[in-house]
């Protein structure tokens, strides 16, 4: 088996830093090299495609869409990929701790888990499946956009088109990403 078998990969950090990006290049790659490979989304995230996944680029892999960890879950439970990939991890249906639980039951089985998620919501305040996740990761990548206001590397997705739900999917209409001096100032 790989080098990363029964590893746990997240890539965190605002929208538009390369999360998706990077989760594709490691599932492209693991597929180059013979593995056998499978990527979820949540089903909530439908900005691009159904049964895809999409950057903001524009790049795609295809990928399962499922609604929370069960349905990952018994996916597994029929198929027996060496790698799994789950984008959007914030957007996971579940209780965090059966999220946690299955993560860790999946990396015991020597299955590589790829994960891609936002750390903050657009308060600043942490997505705490990625808040679980980042200790307990064998590889942890902390990615950042350029903020668009100075051009320093950008802390969180400030939302620009209101409201107070905690969860809105959206993309550059709606979100912008801002360093921490800009996104106080825009407070």
């Amino acid at each position: 088996m790989h080098q990363y078998s029964g590893k746990l990969i997240v890539h965190t950090g605002s929208m538009f830093s390369g999360k998706t990006s990077n989760l594709e290049n490691d599932v492209k790659r693991f597929k180059i090299a013979g593995y056998n490979t499978v990527a979820f989304k949540p089903a909530i995230e439908n900005r691009y495609s159904e049964s895809q996944i999409v950057t903001h680029d524009h790049t795609s892999i295809n990928a399962i869409s499922v609604k929370n960890i069960e349905e990952i879950n018994e996916y597994l439970s029929e198929f027996n990929p060496n790698v799994i990939a789950i984008d959007e991890i914030q957007f996971l249906g579940g209780k965090i701790d059966d999220i946690v639980e299955s993560i860790n039951g999946f990396l015991k089985k020597g299955i590589t888990v790829v994960v891609a998620g936002l750390d903050m919501d657009y308060t600043g305040k942490p997505f705490e499946i990625v808040k679980e996740l980042m200790p307990i990761s064998d590889y942890l990548y902390k990615h950042h956009a350029v903020c668009v206001k100075c051009g320093g590397d950008a802390w969180i997705s400030h939302r620009k088109s209101g409201g107070k739900e905690r969860i809105k999917i959206g993309a550059d209409k709606d979100y912008e990403p801002l360093c921490r001096k800009c996104f106080l100032r825009e407070k």
